[in-house]
């Protein structure tokens, strides 16, 4: 056999289909939930997946005020920031961040497993968090999506 029967396939720009899906995240866990949207906002779940190019799809998250925390991580973990100032380092639990901005929460989880640099800065502009059941995405004609956690 001369030739493969197969080629390798590497996506572009122009060539990436990407679509639209929402995530219910009513009842699951941070983390778990986390990884699987990373792997559908970098695209690994399909066949022509290709490191170097944003061929992920859209993820809409919904009910992001009803995420699930495991052991007594809603109490003990610690966001941290700085404001720039000396003396500007500003700490806050999940459990305040919830009740202040849910969203931010699960942006914070899928921004710290994306890879750091502009391609993960550019994928990370494909998500779209929203504490309620309501988006402003139907226009798009999304697909509901239920991971196997």
């Amino acid at each position: 056999m001369d030739q493969l029967s197969y080629k390798t396939i590497s996506a572009n720009a122009a060539s990436v289909e990407k679509n639209w899906v929402v995530v219910d995240a009513n009842g699951l866990v941070l983390g778990r939930l986390a990884s699987q949207i990373v792997n559908v906002l970098r695209g690994k779940h399909k066949t022509a997946f290709t490191p170097h190019v944003d061929c992920g799809d859209n993820v809409i998250v919904v009910n992001a005020d009803k995420i699930r925390f495991t052991g007594k991580k809603l109490t003990k973990k610690v966001y941290v920031r700085h404001t720039g100032y000396p003396g500007g380092q500003r700490f806050t639990t999940p459990r305040e961040l919830l009740e202040k901005k849910p969203e931010s929460v699960i942006e914070k989880a899928v921004k710290g497993m994306l890879p750091k640099s502009r391609l993960g800065r550019r994928q990370f502009t494909n998500l779209y968090v929203y504490a309620s059941a309501e988006h402003p995405h139907a226009a798009q004609q999304p697909t509901e999506v239920s991971f196997k956690l």
